[in-house]
């Protein structure tokens, strides 16, 4: 199962989707973690979610570019956090794709390559352009390749989800009517 959990800044989307993880029967579970830390500050905030996440029995797997490379040992169940992070990443960071042609191609594959390797998959991502606001060219690259990959995601996946307030709604995607967890 393919879920795709989309929603603002602070809307509860992480928090939801960690809870669809946490109620498939699939083990082991799986975090693909993609904020690369860059400062102490981040490093922290790092090792205080592997901590919590390590309670409800989640193994780490950091993976901040090129997420075809994430290996998972066994189907279980993931989480991808976030789509927002690893757009950043491959388009920003020195070991990323570097323009957003090939970013969206990297993302697009990584994901393929986790559906292999799992039964179930819930990937994490930003609701973008609602601002109505005018951004510089560089925000409006990385907003444009995280709509990208929304998009995408969106027609390949079993559910989508939209948290809005910690209140999910889900839609119609290409592969049917879906309902709520």
């Amino acid at each position: 199962m393919f879920t795709l959990v989309i929603g603002g800044a602070a809307s509860g989307k992480s928090e939801y989707a960690e809870g669809l993880v946490l109620c498939s029967p699939h083990r082991p579970r799986y975090y693909i973690a993609t904020m690369e830390p860059f400062d102490d500050e981040g490093r922290a905030r790092v090792d205080k979610h592997r901590k919590m996440r390590a309670d409800k029995q989640f193994e780490t797997v950091e993976c901040y570019t090129n997420l075809m490379s994430a290996r998972l040992r066994s189907r279980g169940a993931a989480l991808l956090e976030c789509v927002g992070n690893l757009a950043a990443n491959e388009l920003y960071s020195p070991s990323g794709a570097g323009n957003r042609t090939d970013a969206l191609i990297s993302i697009l594959l990584g994901v393929s390559s986790l559906l292999e390797q799992c039964r179930d998959l819930v990937v994490v991502s930003n609701e973008v352009f609602t601002g109505g606001e005018r951004y510089a060219q560089g925000t409006e690259d990385y907003m444009r390749l995280v709509a990208d990959v929304n998009r995408a995601l969106a027609k390949r996946a079993d559910r989508l989800c939209e948290v809005v307030c910690g209140l999910p709604q889900y839609y119609t995607t290409g592969r049917g009517r879906i309902g709520c967890r």
